[in-house]
Parts: structure tokens; sequence; C-alpha cells
């Protein structure tokens, strides 16, 4: 025949069908007409008795306790460290959020640091983030702390498979508290709370708004881990607690946004 029978067919459909989409096909088209705009029981009638049919699709099942987060915040601090969280079968200690309830300031961290053992930021990333409260005429007593990773990830890293989850988790417990502001100390709680990391974040406070009218004023920070990595981002920490403390003022007087 002297034509080259070797075909493969498999890319060569594969070719066809992008070549079909390029040109802007996008739905399978038939001789008889279809009102796309019926129920889909009546599409499957008009395609009558030979037609292969298609698995039924039942609507969205509504949100279960398991989805839906507890609307208090006793409520919710018990769903944070029970079975039903993400993080509940990485094993290790859980972490709970530490701080008064009506704290008027939040600090928010990914996870629990290896050497933690009574409490959120211990070692010598506690000792400078204590330094750091005491800058701005803070202490524990008086803050909430709190972490996306109740527990400490294998890796030291919030897996990004849970990472939206967690973050959705976050944004609903700060819609609890309602602190006045909040500083994201490093990537992860930035991601989690303003979908940015600090690079990008950093410079201007954002407005977290809740469901009941209040704002809480967010500003993202480098963690104290990375600081003692690297001392020299010190002073970007240091402005980025004086913006805080900025925004403290502003929010308490009312003279502005």
């Amino acid at each position: 025949m002297g034509a080259d029978q070797n075909i493969d067919w498999i890319a060569a459909a594969a070719s066809a069908l992008d070549w079909w989409r390029d040109a802007g096909v996008d739905v399978v088209v038939d001789d008889a007409i279809v009102n796309w705009l019926e129920a889909p029981s009546s599409l499957a009638a008009m395609a009558g008795p030979g037609a292969a049919s298609l698995p039924a699709t039942s609507a969205p099942a509504p949100a279960t306790l398991a989805d839906a987060l507890p609307d208090t915040l006793e409520a919710f601090m018990a769903w944070r460290g029970g079975d039903a969280a993400p993080e509940a079968r990485w094993g290790g200690a859980a972490f709970a959020a530490s701080g008064p309830a009506d704290a008027e300031l939040m600090f928010y961290v990914d996870c629990p640091e290896r050497h933690d053992r009574d409490g959120l930021l211990e070692g010598d990333v506690g000792r400078l983030f204590d330094r750091m409260l005491a800058a701005i005429g803070r202490s524990r007593a008086e803050v909430s702390i709190a972490s996306v990773c109740t527990r400490r990830p294998t890796t030291g890293r919030v897996p990004r498979d849970v990472e939206a989850r967690l973050g959705s988790i976050a944004r609903h417990h700060v819609s609890l508290v309602r602190p006045k502001r909040l500083l994201a100390l490093g990537d992860a709680a930035s991601r989690a709370l303003l979908s940015m990391n600090v690079a990008d974040a950093r410079g201007r406070s954002h407005a977290l708004n809740h469901k009941d009218g209040t704002v809480t004023l967010v500003v993202a920070s480098h963690h104290p881990r990375f600081l003692l990595d690297r001392p020299t981002a010190k002073a970007e920490a240091w402005k980025d607690l004086l913006m805080l403390t900025r925004d403290m003022t502003i929010t308490a007087t009312g003279t502005g946004a």
C-alpha cells in the first residue's frame, strides 16, 4: 500500500480533540433538538430507551456538624482539640490558644515549636517573642496566642493539602474572639488569615471583617523563629510592631482607619 500504517491512534485522537477544543467546540451536538434548560429527568427521557443512562447526581448535602464550626468560643475550643479537628490524627500534643477570651490583641503563628511543652512559643523563640511583647508594653497574660495547626506537623510546616481548611478555621477563631488587632507571625499564619505571604502583606494593615460588623486590623510580620536565624530582619519586625501599635491607638480613639 506504500503508506506507513503504524499509527499512534491515542495520540491522533488526542490531537483531534485538542483541535476541536481550540476551535471552540465544548459540547456534544446531536440531530435532535434539546432544550438545555429542561430538568435532567426530562433530558434523560428525550435520549430514548437505547441511550446509556448516566449516574444520578444528588444535590449537595447540607453541612454536617463535622463541617459546620461551633459558633461559640467555648464550643469551638472544645472542638479544636477533639477528634474532628483536621490535625487530630497527627500525633503529639495539641496546644490550645492561650490568653483572655476577650483579648484586644491576638497573635497567630503557624504551629507549635519542636520544644514546646506547656504552651506555644517556648524556649529561645518564646524569649524573643516575650521581648517583642515588652517592646509594645504587653505581656502574655493580656494577649491571645494561637496557631494555625494545634499539633506540630512532621515536617514542621503546615501541610498544603489542609492549608485552606486550617485557614478557614483560623479566621473563624478570630471572628469568635474579635480582637481589635492581630499580628500574623510568619508566612503560614499570613496565608491563613490574609491569603498572602508576609513579603506581600507587610507594610500595611488589613481589615478582617466579622459578621457582627466589627473589624480586626491585621498586620503581618516575621516569625520570631525567622528573626533568630536572620537578626537583620529585626528592624523590619520593629516597624511592624510600630504599625500594630499605631493601629491600636487609631482603633481606640476612632480617629482613622
